[in-house]
């Protein structure tokens, strides 16, 4: 079942990575700002490395210093690690990890845009990091956990990694209550972000069992059905222009052929999905 989960994962992540929607489009920039980006910051980086996925800005709480080593996992196109990467300066490192070819090439090529040298992209699972014990001073991560089967690994490789005093600073998604049978046993919900989810005290708990102190969750109340600004924004699917004497060519709409976003948007018409899932920040130290 796990193993079919990560490949479900894996395969429509990677049309989402294989797909035209960047920050260039209104109803992708909309979402971001919806979860905490601000225009300055979005207009700092590569429209290519926003897509549309964030629940959250972990960048805006994790209290980075110039010359600290970050680690993003699950960070798809570089959007929080090319951030995070300005924040850390020159002295710094930010790293980012993803299971998803697709968007290790996608964040690489954002990179090489950017011209940030200190900004580097691993291909591995969030359950087995591709890096030292205790060699990171603070993890972020934005809508990723949820996704993973097998979250007490993910936590206990999160403790490893960090540096003893090091931080975690995560936005993801938790539930507030027990979800309708319909969608937890749907495979479109999991992959949209809300069936793999657990409850705010089980994540809480999850944590405390791998090591952590201080852990702190956050319901932001942020909501939800902002992530129907994707299926509704109209800019990537505006008729291309056309030769004299032709009819013009209507462009396929990114958001209407990944199946991400079309989960989500299915969800959110048949559900308020606010009422069970919250958009959490996620703190907890490794003393």
């Amino acid at each position: 079942m796990a193993d079919n989960l990560v490949n479900s994962v894996q395969r429509n992540y990677a049309a989402v990575a294989a797909s035209a929607l960047s920050g260039d489009h209104a109803g992708v920039r909309a979402v971001a700002e919806a979860f905490g980006y601000s225009a300055e910051e979005l207009s700092s980086i590569s429209a290519e490395a926003n897509m549309g996925l964030s629940c959250g800005n972990p960048t805006a709480f994790a209290s980075l210093k110039p010359g600290e080593t970050v680690l993003d996992l699950g960070c798809g196109g570089g959007l929080d690690v090319f951030l995070a990467a300005r924040r850390v300066g020159h002295t710094g490192k930010a790293i980012g990890v993803d299971m998803t070819p697709e968007m290790i090439e996608r964040a690489r090529k954002n990179a090489v845009r950017q011209g940030l040298t200190n900004a580097e992209f691993q291909l591995a699972p969030i359950d087995h990091l591709p890096v030292a014990d205790d060699s990171v001073d603070c993890i972020i991560s934005n809508c990723v956990i949820n996704l993973a089967p097998d979250k007490p690994a993910v936590f206990r490789e999160m403790f490893r990694a960090l540096k003893p005093g090091g931080r975690v600073a995560i936005s993801d998604i938790a539930l507030k209550k027990p979800l309708p049978r319909e969608i937890a046993a749907s495979m479109m919900a999991y992959i949209g972000c809300i069936a793999g989810a657990i409850g705010i005290a089980d994540y809480e708990r999850g944590l405390r069992n791998a090591g952590f102190q201080a852990v702190h969750i956050v319901d932001t109340h942020k909501d939800l059905g902002a992530y129907a600004l994707v299926e509704n924004q109209t800019a990537c699917c505006s008729p291309a222009m056309a030769s004299s004497g032709e009819l013009p060519r209507v462009e396929t709409c990114a958001a209407a052929t990944d199946s991400v976003h079309q989960a989500l948007a299915d969800l959110l018409a048949k559900y308020d999905v606010n009422e069970f899932a919250a958009s959490v920040q996620v703190y907890a130290l490794k003393s």
